[in-house]
């Protein structure tokens, strides 16, 4: 699949965060699986929700994980919940989203560029 090329200033106007989910709750509203997460981005941008088709993760794979997500898109709503970021993954034919997140440590709210 390939996408349309966008200038890089385009690319720039994306906010893409570090955060860590603290909260994995069952969403059994959705069409498709998926978890609703509270992911925590630190201090300057605080703790977000988001609802993610992720589910060949379990819960407790998932709890305290760090991700990265796109945090300056408007809020959807997604059934009964209002998803406030986009976590990132790669996207893979047998196993669904691989979620993106650092190799190590990293602050709370760091950007990604």
């Amino acid at each position: 699949m390939s996408a349309e090329t966008v200038d890089f200033n385009q690319f720039l106007k994306l906010d893409m965060r570090v955060g860590r989910i603290t909260a994995v709750e069952d969403f059994p509203e959705a069409r498709k699986p998926a978890w609703k997460l509270t992911i925590d981005f630190g201090p300057e941008i605080g703790s977000k929700r988001s609802s993610a088709q992720i589910t060949h993760y379990a819960r407790e794979q998932l709890l305290g994980k760090l991700v990265v997500a796109v945090v300056n898109f408007p809020p959807r709503q997604v059934g009964p919940v209002r998803s406030e970021v986009l976590v990132l993954g790669a996207m893979d034919p047998q196993r669904g989203v691989i979620l993106l997140s650092p190799d190590g440590e990293a602050e709370l709210g760091s950007a990604i560029g």
